[in-house]
């Protein structure tokens, strides 16, 4: 391989965007992105990538088991376990550790007036709302992963298909 064609296995374990990948190693803007696209058909190239993000793999343990665990872990995890008995939110060091690690895309913390006391002077209440992540979108990539036929974007079906003797009939008289 050239070294510009190294530079592009390296650039695309980036962000596995071929056409980045191909700009930031050299390649003209013009034509990335079908270069990118004949660069990965390159038998040399595409085992290079294949033995790049295997080596990667190894290096930060994460491998499909690891994926599907996690992803696993998420779709099971209890909202209830976020919220004492009274129903309030608990301090965040307290969730599990599901919650505080990819569940949750955000908190918002407001204080909203309430009302005004018995002196005139204002009250307020601290409302948090919490933003989770995408639960359906979870379990999709669970159902991929595993092969569960719903949720593919394409399926593909075998078998022999037969013209009834009736349909034949009918399309005899068309002629």
């Amino acid at each position: 391989m050239t070294p510009k064609q190294e530079a592009f296995v390296r650039e695309y374990l980036v962000d596995l965007n071929a056409t980045q990948a191909a700009i930031r190693s050299g390649y003209s803007e013009r034509t990335a992105k079908q270069l990118a696209h004949t660069l990965l058909g390159r038998p040399d190239v595409a085992d290079a990538v294949a033995q790049a993000m295997k080596a990667r793999g190894e290096r930060t343990k994460v491998d499909a088991d690891w994926v599907l665990r996690r992803l696993h872990d998420e779709a099971e995890a209890d909202l209830a376990d976020i919220y004492d008995a009274t129903g309030n939110l608990k301090p965040v060091h307290e969730w599990p550790k599901v919650w505080r690690t990819g569940l949750v895309a955000g908190i918002e913390t407001v204080q909203e007036r309430v009302g005004t006391d018995a002196d005139g002077k204002a009250e307020f209440a601290t409302v948090r709302k919490v933003k989770l992540a995408d639960r359906t979108r979870i379990k999709e990539l669970v159902g991929k992963h595993v092969g569960v036929g719903a949720f593919k974007d394409v399926v593909k079906l075998e078998g022999e298909l037969t013209i009834s003797e009736r349909l034949q009939r009918a399309e005899a008289r068309l002629k």
